[in-house]
């Protein structure tokens, strides 16, 4: 099954819808359609069957000489091996953890053990709050400055103006979001690393909302961290980092005295969620199968030019017809900008608990709130009420978009 770069006909979209079993939900005699991707997608077969059949078959704690730990050691092996194809790095720079935001304040803490006084953190108002919150967590510990880049309001896109003047001799780190998790942005993270490169910081990446919608390479990105979060790409609930590997070995990492020292295992506390991470390698190979190519890198290039070409075409469509819809207000970059196919929006005289209570009576799951991207919710005005927000998916079909305008547009005029 290939996606490519047009939009593939509805015969092929039925392919993929057919390998998630959570389609096949029905809300109040619809069948659900899913807008909640943004917040974590929905799981195909092949993740659900590998899960299962890691917990049945070779269930048991790593590195003893035995087959069934061995065959635990041979999956989380396989699974680093998938997930550096996705990021085109090395398996020996991937780690996992239960998620993004334990494994950022995890780094954070290592990073910081040799930070104090007069150095600074770069961070974003764009930024989901887990690559926020655990750098802040080191202006307590260690006296670290943090600045917050601006975010412009009306555009949903950086002040880059402002990165600038943020960046100087002084900043260890640029900690940047490749993609809003509330509106959709795509930041240029290459640029923005170029520019953290001439002061000599570090960059950090927060992927978690990207990798869905765009293969990441960490070469092109230049950076030295990245982290990235599975149940975003169709994938269980595991976390994962991507360090360089002379990064991951300096790290003074939090660690105990008998666990491996060697990276990546020492970024790793703890046991891991072992039949997550034979699901996660599953979610790659499943967004491999989307494309084609000689190799597993080629073949995910080809799946996600189709996915974007795809996600390009829903969301022109979703927000043409939101915009139509008097009361509604979009927040977030047009179309026509680099962006996920992700929007949010209020509708006039609703809260945003009201709007998503009205639209999952119609069997249309969208979120609302803050997404913990709070201070990009503050900057719009609506930090008391939230907004909704729309995702589109692999598996979201023109119908589905239509079917969420059509309930939008009866909301606003009730």
């Amino acid at each position: 099954m290939t996606l490519t770069g047009v939009t593939p006909p509805p015969a092929e979209i039925a392919g993929v819808r057919a390998r998630f079993p959570a389609l096949e939900r029905v809300h109040n005699g619809r069948p659900v359609a899913y807008f909640d991707g943004p917040g974590g997608t929905q799981v195909p077969r092949e993740v659900i069957e590998a899960m299962r059949e890691y917990l049945v078959g070779h269930n048991a704690n790593t590195h003893w000489h035995y087959p069934s730990s061995e065959e635990t050691d041979a999956a989380i092996d396989a699974a680093r091996g998938a997930v550096a194809d996705l990021l085109n790095a090395r398996a020996t720079e991937i780690a996992f953890g239960p998620n993004m935001t334990s494994l950022t304040y995890h780094l954070a803490r290592a990073l910081g053990r040799s930070w104090g006084v007069g150095d600074e953190v770069v961070t974003t108002e764009l930024d989901h709050h887990a690559n926020v919150d655990a750098w802040r967590a080191l202006e307590k510990e260690r006296g670290v400055t943090v600045r917050r880049v601006r975010l412009v309001p009306e555009t949903g896109q950086l002040d880059w103006s402002d990165l600038e003047r943020s960046l100087e001799r002084r900043t260890r780190l640029l900690a940047i979001g490749a993609a809003s998790n509330a509106l959709g942005t795509i930041n240029d993270v290459a640029r923005a690393a170029s520019l953290a490169r001439a002061v000599g910081a570090l960059v950090f990446v927060d992927a978690v909302h990207y990798a869905a919608h765009a293969l990441i390479d960490v070469t092109a990105f230049d950076c030295d961290f990245l982290a990235c979060s599975a149940y975003k790409f169709y994938g269980p609930h595991v976390g994962i980092l991507y360090g360089r590997r002379e990064r991951l070995e300096a790290l003074d990492v939090p660690k105990l005295e008998p666990a491996p020292d060697a990276a990546p295992e020492r970024l790793e506390t703890g046991t891991q969620n072992h039949e997550g991470i034979a699901g996660t390698a599953a979610a790659v190979d499943f967004l491999a199968s989307l494309g084609t190519g000689a190799t597993r890198r080629a073949a995910l290039a080809s799946a996600f030019a189709g996915l974007h070409a795809r996600g390009q075409r829903l969301v022109e469509r979703l927000w043409a017809g939101l915009a139509a819809i008097n009361g509604v207000t979009l927040f977030g970059p047009l179309p026509s900008s680099p962006r996920t196919p992700t929007l949010s929006f209020v509708v006039r005289g609703r809260t945003s608990t009201a709007v998503a209570r009205a639209l999952a009576e119609r069997a249309v799951f969208a979120s609302n709130g803050d997404f913990y991207a709070l201070t990009v919710v503050r900057r719009l005005g609506y930090e008391r009420d939230g907004i909704v927000r729309a995702g589109c998916a692999c598996y979201t079909t023109e119908d589905e978009v239509d079917r969420l305008i059509e309930g939008v547009e009866e909301i606003a005029r009730r």
